[in-house]
């Protein structure tokens, strides 16, 4: 019995330092509780910061719907009507229709290759978005030391792009030289020099100042053309071209120093003429297989740019993918470059009437450390009214070879 006794005696003395512990961590617990004005301040705070995640995450979905809706869209370049090539006489053209296109790229912030790649593309856009604005620029030439100087100044009420709010401008400047003298808009050109000012960030009235001046000869300058390309720099897309301005020098006195501004227009695409080229098109529908024909090209070549080579590349586009691309050979440039190469391409029945056949001509130098150069394209495409000729002769005569003129445009 004594046992019995002692052994309650001590489960109800633990039972009771249990209890006491228990006590204890409650009142431990409630001191941790805290007051209902700092309750209040936590759920303040915590509603402010899911507040300021949530607007942050709208902004970037906002931020990359605004980069990726813009128009991709490609027109293509208007190439001649029926019309043969006569030696020691320049080709006729014939009137050309449809949309403009531009030059735009893809590439660094770097202003060193803002224009270095461009890909000719449509130039819709323009007709939608009005043309405006003005550009001031200066020209001279130096007689003493044979040396044109160009300076681009600035520019005032550049149009916005929409899909933007914003323009981010720069310059790409050309200097053509006209094949014949006083006849500008009908001969053909090419292109002598080329520059670019530097880059002004989110400005309708940049201030560029850049200059530039290469060496020419007093008597040619009734055959050169200075042409100035306000683009808009677009990192994610092809760049926009806010418009141009052209000043040819055979109207100017440029011997002392003459500041021009311009007010900027729609750019005339159709009269930088850079050459002409002959190619046949063939489609075997049984093998489904597009043969494109590169056999002549006829450029013009400063008489000093001599010892030059030329090669083509043809892309073939779909949807506004490329699905493949071949290139010619190179051959050493000359008034007319005789190339006769084909390139084959295996496209189905459906890919055949939506098609991009995209022509470029490329010019490289002697040097090997100098890169190639662009000089012109040539977009051919069913839905295209000055094309539709040369797609309808390939339809009619299936398995047989179609040739025919096509204008390269810079």
């Amino acid at each position: 019995m004594g046992n019995l006794a002692e052994s309650i005696s001590n489960s109800f003395q633990v039972g009771c330092g249990c209890q006491g512990n228990k006590m204890l961590f409650t009142a431990v617990s409630l001191s941790l509780v805290f007051s209902e004005d700092v309750e209040y301040i936590v759920l303040a705070v915590s509603a402010l910061i899911f507040f300021i995640a949530l607007c942050f995450l709208i902004w970037q979905i906002h931020r990359y719907c605004t980069q990726f809706t813009v128009s991709q869209s490609a027109a293509d370049d208007l190439a001649a009507k029926t019309g043969g090539f006569h030696f020691g006489k320049p080709a006729q053209y014939a009137k050309m229709e449809g949309s403009y296109e531009e030059q735009q790229l893809s590439q660094s912030t770097s202003c060193t290759n803002l224009g270095s790649s461009f890909d000719l593309s449509s130039l819709e856009d323009l007709e939608e978005e009005p043309i405006k604005g003005s550009l001031r620029f200066s020209l001279f030439y130096d007689q003493l030391q044979s040396k044109l100087v160009v300076t681009v100044l600035d520019a005032r009420d550049l149009a916005m792009r929409d899909f933007s709010q914003s323009v981010d401008p720069f310059v790409w400047v050309r200097l053509l030289w006209a094949e014949k003298e006083n006849e500008l808009q009908s001969s053909m050109q090419c292109v002598l020099h080329e520059w670019q000012t530097r880059l002004v960030k989110r400005s309708c009235s940049p201030v560029f100042g850049d200059q530039f001046s290469c060496s020419l000869a007093q008597e040619e300058l009734s055959r050169v053309t200075v042409r100035f390309e306000v683009r808009d720099f677009d990192k994610f897309s092809r760049h926009g071209i806010l418009g141009e301005a052209r000043a040819p020098l055979s109207g100017l006195k440029v011997s002392y120093p003459m500041e021009l501004r311009r007010d900027l227009q729609v750019p005339q695409k159709v009269m930088d003429i850079v050459g002409e080229a002959l190619l046949s098109l063939k489609y075997l529908p049984t093998s489904q297989r597009l043969e494109v024909g590169v056999l002549k090209i006829h450029t013009v070549c400063h008489p000093k740019k001599t010892e030059r080579a030329l090669y083509s590349r043809i892309s073939v586009t779909c949807n506004q993918c490329k699905l493949r691309h071949q290139s010619t050979t190179q051959k050493r440039r000359w008034e007319v470059t005789v190339f006769n190469e084909v390139m084959t391409f295996v496209l189905p029945d459906q890919q055949i009437t939506e098609c991009t056949i995209e022509v470029s001509v490329f010019e490289l130098p002697p040097s090997k450390k100098s890169s190639k150069k662009l000089i012109g394209h040539i977009h051919l495409k069913k839905s295209r009214i000055s094309d539709n000729e040369h797609w309808r002769m390939m339809m009619r005569s299936l398995r047989q070879p179609v040739a025919k003129w096509h204008l390269i445009l810079i």
